[in-house]
């Protein structure tokens, strides 16, 4: 684990950076975004993918389950009184939607990974946003380097090392345990296990949804790496973009979806 993932400030601002540099200018491709949009941050937590939507005057919501990190965001909006999202701490299937406007944006960054049953999910997105709206998601595929996330393991070794994410359950938690982390660390790896998302498996439920992907970038080299690394982003080369294989080098996939029946047009990258 590094020395980011305990300050939360730092983290914070890791995800404005990003999010500003690269998230917003993606979604700005395909849609206005001004004081006019109306957006959401599904699974929020500490919030900093918000402020720079906020910064462009949008009207801005963030829902996540977890109630402490969600009072972490509360204080870091504390400092920009005149930028505050609205926050609500719930489970996405409990939100009360009379609550809620119907969204032009919805970002999920690094989210979608973590939920059961994805298919589920997505047909329940449909509910939140605009018949002409549209939905940024970006996630890592399970079989990338570190798409298990151990990267968040304590000791040095299991946190640097690639790949093994994919070892049988039994061998990897095995291997985990033999290394010192804890069984609650433990439990929450192999939970990323579980819900697993590959790429095909993505394009797989949004065939099956009433959404359509209308942008996709791949990543060899994550945009976040640049804050975290000071590594310059780079797309996934042609040469590596074939189906099974690319699973395997992709560090991050950035989507756009509309509905269906919104009639906008795909963009092939």
């Amino acid at each position: 684990m590094q020395a980011r993932h305990f300050n939360q400030e730092h983290y914070f601002k890791e995800q404005y950076i990003t999010a500003k540099n690269y998230v917003l200018p993606f979604t700005q491709s395909h849609i206005t975004i001004d004081e006019n949009t109306v957006m959401a941050e599904i699974g929020c937590g500490l919030g900093g993918n918000m402020l720079p939507f906020l910064e462009m005057r949008c009207k801005v919501w963030g829902i996540d389950m977890n109630p402490q990190a969600m009072e972490m965001a509360k204080e870091f909006y504390e400092k920009t009184p005149d930028m505050k999202p609205t926050l609500i701490v719930s489970d996405i299937y409990d939100v009360n939607l009379s609550d809620l406007p119907q969204f032009d944006l919805i970002v999920m960054r690094d989210v979608l990974e973590h939920i059961h049953d994805q298919e589920k999910f997505i047909a329940h997105l449909e509910k939140f946003i605009k018949p002409d709206g549209i939905v940024f998601i970006a996630f890592p595929p399970f079989s990338m380097p570190f798409g298990g996330h151990q990267q968040m393991c304590v000791g040095k070794i299991m946190s640097k090392l690639p790949y093994y994410h994919l070892l049988p359950k039994a061998i990897y938690a095995g291997l985990l345990k033999l290394f010192g982390e804890t069984d609650r660390r433990i439990k929450g790896l192999l939970e990323i296990k579980e819900t697993r998302l590959h790429l095909w498996k993505f394009h797989k439920i949004i065939k099956k949804s009433n959404f359509k992907i209308v942008k996709e970038l791949l990543y060899l080299i994550n945009p976040n790496y640049e804050v975290k690394f000071g590594l310059k982003p780079r797309k996934l080369p042609r040469f590596m973009n074939i189906p099974f294989l690319r699973e395997f080098f992709i560090t991050t996939d950035y989507i756009l979806l509309s509905k269906k029946m919104s009639g906008r047009d795909i963009v092939k990258k």
